[in-house]
């Protein structure tokens, strides 16, 4: 094949997939609908990124499209690539995808009957409690755990307080009593009558208890030996009762005295301030794990693993990758580590110097100039990414393959399809052309995707379709991974 025409098979696939960017940043959709768009109004959005997912029921059915501030409240646009029966009472609330996954909007449905919202609702939104809520909530209980053990430490305390409390109600006492002693004389002498009423009475009731003494003395004949059982356990009971006061007096001797760790703790002002110092280093120590927990929670970890089949080549290619992908920052980076098994090898010349001498006692020098090729070789990538057009796209720069490149990532049909352009080995051996990769990755499944492009086409020598397949892991892959293997 004559080298212009390469040149414009490539350029003609250059300008289709510039055509697909073009249509996907200016979000022209020349196929299919455009999905229904749904008004929601939340109190704070910290954390929930434009194209976040929205879900129902854990199932994806939009994304997020448009965040923007009127007056106090943030309003978010939502983009239902699906028809959501959308009643009123429905709710859209923000929620995490783990302790390390992304926040997205998720929808919870009105009751079953109710009528269907109007057009151009605003849905009402709810935000959970943030992290730095639930510290400062943790720095109000310290505080007043702090205040109480102020107030059994500090002089002219809360004890002071109740005994002044309890001395005057004594005298308040004392002084009703005083004021009412014609009332009290009223009742003393109604004590009187009642006593004799009594003795009028007595006989009577003398009577009945013997009769009902008589009955007693029956019952505890038939039932002596349960009795005395009951007695004997009775004795039992006490005896450990009264072991148990005893330690409780000896330990509470030794609390008055000073002794022990309570001991200390309640007399002694030293234990008081190490005590009160041990709750600051706590304070702080949870104030640097929120902070800690917080920048975790903004970094995303992805693994990698493909293999792609050289068919002018008729040999394969492997790679491995590592990305972290820090989430929620106003200006997000993405970094890359990559191992790759290249068939290829490397070409490069070898130069040779020979020096003979004749037997008359010249001497020649011979150079000989040679091409030699390393077999295989594992390269490694180190990239450094930037997202562009609302994070559809990827631009990457570093070393690609042990030299610098360039590579342009970016998705289409809904992050299915991603086309990417890698650029790099500029200074190559032999004044060949640089490495030009066309790539296509198409998503089957959430970890398993299919490859398909066009490697080197500007070298004859190297240039290969190719195909493929791979799989990647993200952070709730890991978890559940690492979760579900067994314990030793």
């Amino acid at each position: 094949m004559p080298q212009s025409v390469k040149v414009g098979i490539f350029m003609t696939v250059a300008l289709v997939v510039l055509a697909w960017l073009i249509l996907a940043v200016e979000d022209w959709r020349l196929f299919g609908p455009r999905g229904t768009r749904v008004e929601a109004e939340f109190e704070s959005v910290a954390g929930l990124d434009d194209k976040a997912a929205v879900r129902l029921a854990g199932v994806r059915v939009g994304r997020v499209d448009g965040i923007r501030l009127e007056g106090r409240r943030a309003r978010v646009s939502l983009l239902l690539d699906q028809p959501v029966p959308l009643v009123e009472g429905t709710v859209a609330a923000i929620a995490n995808q783990g302790l390390l996954g992304d926040k997205f909007v998720e929808l919870r449905p009105g009751p079953v009957g109710a009528p269907p919202l109007p057009p151009g609702a605003v849905l009402p939104g709810s935000t959970p409690v943030s992290f730095d809520q639930a510290m400062a909530k943790i720095d109000e209980i310290g505080s007043s755990i702090q205040g109480a053990l102020d107030g059994f430490s500090g002089e002219g305390g809360g004890f002071g307080a109740l005994i002044e409390s309890i001395q005057a109600t004594a005298d308040e006492l004392r002084a009703v009593i005083a004021e009412n002693r014609t009332q009290f004389g009223g009742t003393v002498r109604n004590f009187e009558r009642f006593s004799a009423t009594l003795a009028d009475d007595l006989p009577r009731l003398t009577a009945q208890i013997e009769r009902v003494l008589g009955q007693v003395d029956a019952v505890v004949a038939e039932n002596r030996e349960d009795l005395r059982g009951s007695m004997s356990n009775i004795r039992t009971v006490t005896e450990r009762l009264q072991t148990s006061v005893d330690n409780l007096n000896q330990i509470t001797d030794k609390i008055a005295k000073g002794e022990g760790t309570i001991g200390k703790l309640v007399n002694s002002e030293e234990a008081h301030e190490e005590l009160m110092g041990a709750l600051g280093s706590v304070e702080r120590g949870a104030e640097a794990l929120g902070d800690t927990l917080g920048r975790v929670q903004k970094l995303q970890l992805g693994l990698g693993l493909d293999g792609i089949y050289l068919s002018d080549l008729e040999d394969g290619r492997s790679a491995f990758r590592v990305d972290l992908l820090p989430q929620g920052e106003a200006s997000p980076r993405f970094y890359r580590l990559e191992l790759v098994s290249d068939p290829r090898g490397r070409v490069y010349e070898k130069t040779t110097t020979e020096t003979v001498t004749l037997p008359d006692g010249r001497v020649e020098t011979t150079v000989t100039n040679r091409l030699t090729r390393d077999e295989r070789r594992t390269n490694w990538s180190a990239l450094f990414g930037m997202p562009f057009a609302q994070r559809r796209g990827t631009l990457w720069a570093g070393m690609i393959e042990n030299t610098g490149g360039l590579q342009v990532d970016y998705g289409l049909l809904s992050d299915k399809l991603w086309l990417s352009f890698e650029a790099f080995d500029f200074g190559r051996e032999r004044d060949l052309d640089p490495h030009l990769r066309l790539t296509t990755t198409w998503s089957l499944y959430r970890n398993l995707y299919l490859k398909a492009g066009w490697d080197d086409p500007l070298v004859d020598e190297y240039e290969s379709p190719f195909f493929g397949a791979g799989v990647r892991w993200t952070d709730d892959d890991l978890k559940y991974l690492l979760g579900s293997a067994p314990g030793f």
